[in-house]
């Protein structure tokens, strides 16, 4: 075996068996900064041994052996040698300490753990995407729209406050659930996010991170029937997920939702989050309670793929259902989406001088500069499109999304403008 496809196949393999390994070893031993840097040096030990030895039958298996060796190692490295001894032998015993509890998956469990109260929610999301999809300090950063040093530290603070405060890797209580679920929530669609659009790299799109986070979404939903959000975000997930196949075109380039082969849509996808969305949102107004931030979500990409066409989109709909989660999350990026719907209705100058106002808070987040790009090119003014593009580009993490965004700029002052661009949130 080349060198070329063992280095694919461990790429492969972290994608896919870090979350497992990581949430194995933290049940087993109770640690998770324990089994987060045992992990990590079993997976330095195959960068060396693999295109030697070539890839095991079972790379999993050999992962978790290799990986519960190195915690060993690293335990006997430690000055209370006694207790942590006694400890390690949980690392080769499969009978649970407890019940099983509410939450039998080891990764579900993991994310509960580390949306623990104790910490802030940003670190709690911030954590799990770390422990749970294993992603780097930078990935995690351009999610948060913050400095890489400054992620660095809030995931190095938040391992500390866990361990002053013995917050311990267990089967979660139903009260431990409800408080946490908000956390969870954030994080499984940050998950989904990132697979979705990653945010560096060379992937063009991670679908073991897509999978992982609809996987999470259909537990939490098998875990707690009948709650909203859950069904919520599901719902979004699988609207999503369902425009995978024509979101990229053959030269590798993402495809806007407008520009989209609408044949290509997942149609099983599509009628299951449609269902969820139109179930839950009939259930909440039954209940005379407002719809929460997912369903509203979900509910904004089923008017997109109601539509047959680009042209028939329910623009009006669209807006008035962002006026709603206004006020569930005022936050910038929200009011960006809605601007940019906005232009549909009231044209690009309209919602040109909503974007404005939001420059200062959104200034580093790639997809203000580019919906600004398009209003821009739509009202004649490329200069400073172009401007708006390069800042874009230079912003965006993910390669097919710049070279979207070059060509687009590139075709300033070629001919007519359109009206390519829908609200960021359901774009690609």
């Amino acid at each position: 075996m080349t060198a070329l496809p063992v280095e694919e196949m461990i790429t492969r393999v972290h994608h896919e068996e870090w979350a497992r390994v990581v949430a194995g070893l933290a049940r087993r031993f109770g640690d998770i900064d324990l089994a987060e840097e045992a992990t990590a040096d079993a997976f330095v030990a195959a960068v060396e041994r693999w295109p030697r030895d070539g890839v095991p039958p079972n790379p999993g298996g050999w992962l978790m052996t290799t990986a519960s060796r190195k915690a060993i190692d690293r335990l006997r490295r430690e000055s209370r040698r006694d207790a942590k001894h006694q400890a390690a032998f949980m690392l080769y015993d499969d009978t649970p300490s407890e019940p099983v509890g509410p939450v039998v998956d080891d990764r579900l469990r993991l994310v509960f753990t580390c949306c623990h109260p104790a910490l802030s929610m940003e670190a709690r999301v911030a954590l799990t995407l770390r422990l749970l999809g294993g992603l780097t300090v930078a990935e995690i950063a351009r999610a948060f729209l913050v400095q890489e040093s400054t992620m660095g530290q809030r995931i190095t603070r938040a391992k500390a406050k866990m361990k002053a405060a013995h917050i311990p890797y267990r089967v979660p209580s139903d009260r431990d659930i409800r408080e946490r679920l908000p956390g969870v929530l954030a994080v499984v669609f940050l998950v989904f996010n990132e697979g979705y659009l990653p945010s560096g790299g060379d992937d063009r799109l991670r679908v073991d991170l897509t999978d992982e986070a609809i996987r999470l979404g259909r537990l939490l939903r098998y875990l707690l029937p009948g709650e909203a959000e859950v069904d919520g975000l599901l719902a979004l997930m699988l609207l999503i997920d369902a425009r995978r196949e024509a979101r990229m075109s053959r030269t590798g380039e993402l495809v806007t939702l407008a520009e989209q082969d609408r044949g290509a849509w997942d149609r099983r996808l599509v009628a299951e989050g449609q269902t969820l969305v139109h179930e839950q949102l009939a259930a909440t107004a039954a209940a005379g309670r407002p719809p929460g931030r997912y369903q509203l979500l979900a509910a904004i990409n089923a008017v997109h793929m109601d539509a047959p066409a680009p042209s028939a989109t329910d623009w009006a709909q669209i807006v008035r259902l962002y006026d709603r989660l206004l006020v569930c999350d005022p936050s910038p990026i929200v009011r960006l989406n809605r601007a940019v719907a906005v232009a549909e209705l009231d044209g690009p100058a309209v919602a040109l001088a909503e974007l404005d106002r939001l420059a200062e808070a959104l200034d580093r987040y790639h997809a203000f500069h580019a919906a600004r790009a398009d209003l821009l090119r739509r009202l004649g003014r490329s200069g400073e499109a172009r401007t708006a593009y390069d800042r874009a580009i230079d912003l965006a993490g993910n390669p097919a999304e710049r070279v979207y965004l070059a060509r687009r700029r590139d075709q300033l002052g070629g001919g007519r403008t359109s009206r390519g661009t829908v609200c960021p949130d359901a774009k690609w």
